[in-house]
């Protein structure tokens, strides 16, 4: 029986580009948004508000274009400073190795 080596421990969770942090920030804007739904509804307020505040809020939100952008923005941004961390600690350790 192989077994497969799991490569991916210690790594943070990542979904379609949309790293752990980021992906909670996301799916928290989407709760509150279903949360405050919930209670304008129970509070009575006309359905058709309810229903448009939760399209408009969500759109804005997560699930929309500028929500979606900003998020993705936000973890290729932490990805490059990532990036040039691990590279200028090569470079420092090859510098040391050199001498």
């Amino acid at each position: 029986m192989d077994l497969e080596i799991n490569k991916g421990i210690g790594r943070n969770v990542e979904f379609k580009g949309l790293e752990s942090q980021y992906l909670f920030i996301f799916c928290g804007g989407l709760l509150a948004v279903f949360v405050v739904f919930v209670i304008l509804y129970m509070a009575g307020v006309n359905q058709w508000v309810c229903i448009g505040f939760g399209v408009v809020a969500a759109t804005l939100l997560g699930v929309g274009f500028v929500g979606l952008l900003y998020t993705f923005r936000l973890t290729q941004r932490r990805v490059r400073l990532e990036r040039r961390a691990k590279e200028r600690q090569e470079k420092k350790k090859s510098r040391r190795q050199k001498r």
